[in-house]
Parts: C-alpha cells; sequence; structure tokens
C-alpha cells in the first residue's frame, strides 16, 4: 500500500496531474474497511508534497462526469511511458481511473528527481495516523525496556501459505485447507503447486520452528526478546511451541499492548499491520521469513534510516541443512553454526547498491527480477550525512 501510493504520487508528477487521495482495496483477504486518512496522516500528507504534486482529498464535483477512462498502467514503466500516455490521454481525458498501483515504476533508470521525490514521499511525507504513531510509540517504548529485541516478521500465515504452496510440516487436513483457499481464490493464478518443489528453490517461508534453529545459530540467546510481527499464525500455538521454547521472550501486540489500547484497532488488520511496520522499522534486528512487500518495505526503510541490521534469510541454502538435520546427517551445534553464519555474512543490510535482473533473464522477465527500489533506495536516496531525510 505504501509502496503503491508513493509509485503513484510519482506518476502525478510525471504527468503533470493532480493525485485524488487513494480509496483503498476492501475487497482483499483483509475485509479491512479502513480509508486513508485512517492508516496515514492525511493533511501532513498533501502539505508536505505541495511543491511537488497537488492533491486533493476527493474528485472535484465538476469532474465527476467528466470524460474517464479507467487504465492499468504497465508494470515496471520507464518515465517515457507515463510520459507519452501523458500527451495522448489528456486530449480525450480528464479523469484516470488506476485500479491498481503497486510496481507502477522501474526500479532502475528513472530521472534522479524522481527517484527523490518516490523517497520523499514515503519516508517524510507518508507518516502514520495519530493513534498509530502514538500507540507504536508507546510499544516500542515497553520493548526497549527490556533491552535490545528482534522484529520478526514471520509469514506463517494462510493467505502467505495458501498462495505459495507451501504446504512442509503440515498435516493432511491442514493442506487440504491450503488447497482449497487457494483452488477458491479467482485472482491467484497458480492453482496447483508442488510444495516440495516450492521449497526446495527457497521459495517458502520459513517454518516457526526453522527460524528458532536460525536464530539460535546465529548466536542471540535464548533470553532475547523477539516480537512477532505477523497476523495469525497458521495452526495456532502448536506450531510456535518450539521457537518459544528456543526464546521464551516471543511476544505479540496483544503481550505488550493492553486491550484498551488495541480495542480501536480491532477488526483493522491494516492499521494493525501498520503498528507492525513501525514496530520492525525501529527494532534493533529485523529478520522477516519470507521476502514480501511488507519485508521489502522495512527493510529499505531501515537502509534509509542508516542501514540498521536486517538479516534476511537465504531460504534456498536453509533448506539444505534443515534437511540434513531431519535426516540425521546434521546436528544442531558448532558445525551448524559456523555453516549458517558464514552464510549469512553478507546479508545483514550492509550499504551495497541495489541488485540487477538475474542472468539471462529478457525483456520484461528482466525488469520482474530487478531488487525493488523500495527494498533498497541506494545510492539515489541515502547520502552520506546522516540525517539522510534532509538530502531528498
Amino acid at each position: 500500500m505504501r509502496t503503491g501510493i508513493c509509485d503513484m504520487v510519482a506518476v502525478a508528477r510525471i504527468m503533470n496531474a493532480t493525485l485524488v487521495i487513494p480509496q483503498l482495496d476492501r475487497r482483499s483477504f483483509w475485509q479491512d474497511s479502513s480509508t486513508f486518512a485512517d492508516i496515514f496522516d492525511e493533511p501532513y500528507f498533501i502539505q508536505s508534497l505541495q511543491g511537488d504534486v497537488r492533491i486533493v482529498r476527493q474528485l472535484p464535483k465538476e469532474l465527476e462526469s467528466a470524460p474517464r477512462a479507467r487504465k492499468h498502467f504497465t508494470s515496471w514503466a520507464s518515465a517515457s511511458y507515463y510520459e507519452d500516455l501523458s500527451q495522448r490521454i489528456w486530449k480525450d481525458y480528464q479523469v484516470i481511473h488506476v485500479p491498481k498501483s503497486d510496481s507502477r515504476l522501474a526500479n532502475n533508470d528513472l530521472p534522479i528527481d524522481i527517484q527523490k521525490l518516490r523517497c520523499r514521499a514515503l519516508y517524510k511525507a507518508l507518516q502514520f495516523s495519530s493513534p498509530i504513531e502514538e500507540l507504536g510509540k508507546k510499544l516500542v517504548e515497553r520493548l526497549r525496556s527490556h533491552g535490545r529485541y528482534i522484529a520478526l516478521h514471520l509469514r506463517y500465515e494462510k493467505d502467505m501459505l495458501s498462495f505459495t504452496g507451501c504446504t512442509y510440516g503440515l498435516n493432511e487436513a491442514e493442506t487440504e485447507e491450503l488447497r482449497i483457499m487457494r483452488e477458491n481464490t479467482n485472482h491467484w493464478k497458480m492453482k496447483k503447486i508442488n510444495s516440495t518443489e516450492q521449497r526446495n528453490e527457497g521459495f517458502c517461508p520459513l517454518t516457526p520452528k526453522e527460524v528458532g534453529i536460525f536464530l539460535q545459530s546465529l548466536g542471540y540467546p535464548s533470553s532475547t526478546w523477539i516480537y512477532m510481527a505477523s497476523g495469525e499464525i497458521f495452526g495456532g500455538q502448536t506450531y510456535l511451541e518450539d521457537l518459544r521454547f528456543r526464546f521464551p521472550n516471543l511476544v505479540f501486540k496483544d503481550t505488550i499492548a493492553t486491550s484498551e489500547e488495541l480495542n480501536i484497532f480491532a477488526s483493522h488488520a491494516t492499521q494493525s499491520a501498520a503498528l507492525d511496520y513501525m514496530i520492525s522499522v525501529e527494532s534493533d534486528v529485523f529478520v522477516p521469513s519470507y521476502s514480501g512487500n511488507m519485508a521489502r518495505a522495512v527493510e529499505g526503510q531501515r537502509r534509509f534510516l542508516g542501514h540498521r541490521t536486517t538479516i534476511s534469510p537465504d531460504r534456498k541454502g536453509l533448506v539444505v541443512l534443515f534437511d540434513k538435520i531431519d535426516n540425521g546427517e546434521l546436528q544442531e551445534g558448532p558445525k551448524l553454526t559456523e555453516l549458517i553464519t558464514q552464510m549469512h555474512k553478507f546479508r545483514r543490510g550492509a550499504p551495497r547498491k541495489r541488485y540487477g535482473s538475474l542472468p539471462g533473464m529478457k525483456g520484461r522477465n528482466r525488469l520482474r527480477t530487478e531488487e525493488s527500489f523500495y527494498e533498497n533506495p541506494f545510492p539515489e536516496c541515502i547520502c552520506g550525512n546522516k540525517n539522510s531525510v534532509n538530502n531528498i
């Protein structure tokens, strides 16, 4: 949501258009009725970008019946794509309705002022609403009162497991439940998925038990506080037992916040996720079990704020080690610690330029495999000055 909005800010700038505050998706898996103003500080967003893009809360009445185009912008499009489109589309239409906003701009080869605008929109203008900001800061303070903490984005949730077709460690009933969900979700293109192949290729989220082995092997003691930045874990407490045994100080929002504090966020999964986002950005260490949209956005903001430690598990490499443990070929201990530590020596969020496309990729597939601009906005938006926000 955050990165899609920022792409639309940049597109409006390129097309010399006024941006209408977006209506958020209410038909997703989470069925959340939250509005833009429920999640973000709307007046601040408009005011912060007034020198870049004109933004209005709603479509002016005089344009409600104006010629309107419903346009699906091309994924990972260049600035020239929008410049060419602008020359053609405004001749016939006064309003463009864009039903999809994520990944509408290329990661690379955009004008530097557009790249900086994307960062300015994301890291300066797009602040959370006051209730989210206030509670988020309180929860961070409570966690820090115990010392350093890890934010774990554990994507072991029903929608993610169903979408990826990952069923390792689940029983037959749970596997069937996920298959049915995938079959009944129209916009998910892949219906039949080989779970073993997915896991071996590193396309599955780590299980809670695997995360526990991973963190323990990296040297984190059992006393470490771990904040679970996740929705409802599939299978509930049963699948968390091993992780909790290794790290007893495993906490959730409802562990560190009162029911009264969380009451206003009830039935609003997006607002609840915003709290997770804040706590993850401010954590001493951030660990995502899967490289989804939120994980990429959090890593990017942590890089922007000074390359704070983000440990990205090498899931494909780890599966090989976990299978050896299951087969009795390897035991937890010094050898495993050495292998995992070495494997992740350069996966801790240190400064580096964005990765390009995978070798051999051509055409639009090449753009799809590039590292996301929002995952790593270096070097366009990260300067040598510690106060990077003043340099964009």
